[in-house]
C-alpha cells in the first residue's frame, strides 16, 4: 500500500495511449490516488486527438498542490494550444514546484519545456521534435525513458508503457512493478521491425516525417514562457 498523490494532464486532443499507458500502471498501484486534470472549465469529458473521450476528476483549481507525480501527454495541434495557454503553463509550473517526479510522455515535454522545466536536462520526446528540446535549454537523448533528477520523460506514444513501468518501480521498487507487468502480459513482440527512424525503412519514414513537418514547424516557436 502507498498513498501517492497522481496529476495527470487533461486538455483537448490530448493523444489517449500517452495516457491510458502510463495510467494503468499509476492506477494499479495500491493506495494511490490519481487525478484526471482538466485544463477546461468544468468537467465535462475531455476529447483526444482521434475522438476518445476521458472524464476528469479535477480542473486545475482543485488539484492537489503537493504530488508525487506531475504528468502532461503529449499530441499535436491539441498540445500546441496547451502549451500556449497560460492557465495551463501556470498550473505547471505550481504543481511542479510541489512534486516530486515532474513527469510527460511524447510530446508532452513541449508543455514542459514551455514551462521551463527542461533547462539543463537530459530529456526525450516524440522523435519527430526530439531536436527542439534544445530550443528550451534541454539535451535531447534518443531513449525510451530518461530520468534527470525528478524530472522523467518518455519517448512517443508506446514507450508511456516503459515509463509507467519505470516510474512504479521507482516508488514501489522492482517486484512490484514485474508484478504489474505480469498482470499486463507486457511482453511486446511487434510483427515487424520498425516504431523508430533508424529501423523504418526510408519508404515509410520519409513519408511520415513529411507528414509531421507542419506540426514541426509551429513546435519550432515554442519558447521558454518568461
Amino acid at each position: 500500500m502507498g498513498n501517492e498523490d497522481i496529476a495527470m494532464l487533461l486538455y483537448p486532443g490530448f493523444t489517449a495511449l500517452d495516457l491510458v499507458g502510463p495510467y494503468h500502471f499509476f492506477a494499479g498501484m495500491m493506495g494511490a490516488r490519481v487525478h484526471l486534470v482538466t485544463n477546461q472549465t468544468d468537467l465535462r469529458p475531455v476529447e483526444s486527438d482521434m475522438g476518445l473521450a476521458i472524464e476528469p476528476t479535477v480542473t486545475l483549481a482543485d488539484c492537489p498542490q503537493a504530488l508525487t507525480i506531475l504528468f502532461a501527454p503529449g499530441g499535436t495541434d491539441g498540445t500546441l494550444a496547451a502549451a500556449r495557454d497560460p492557465a495551463t503553463i501556470d498550473f505547471i509550473r505550481d504543481r511542479a514546484s510541489h512534486t516530486q517526479f515532474v513527469t510527460s510522455v511524447c510530446t508532452g515535454a513541449l508543455i514542459l519545456g514551455r514551462a521551463g522545466l527542461l533547462q539543463g536536462k537530459r530529456a526525450t520526446t516524440h522523435w519527430s521534435v526530439l531536436p527542439l528540446l534544445t530550443q528550451f535549454d534541454a539535451e535531447p537523448v534518443d531513449a525510451r525513458v530518461v530520468q534527470d533528477g525528478n524530472l522523467i520523460t518518455g519517448a512517443g506514444v508506446s514507450a508511456g508503457l516503459d515509463f509507467g513501468l519505470s516510474i512504479v518501480a521507482r516508488l514501489r521498487g522492482q517486484p512490484y512493478a514485474a508484478a504489474s507487468m505480469l498482470t499486463a502480459e507486457y511482453h511486446p513482440e511487434p510483427p515487424f521491425e520498425g516504431g523508430t527512424l533508424s529501423s523504418t525503412p526510408k519508404n515509410v519514414s520519409e513519408p511520415m516525417t513529411a507528414l509531421f513537418a507542419p506540426f514541426v514547424q509551429e513546435a519550432s516557436k515554442l519558447r521558454i514562457v518568461k
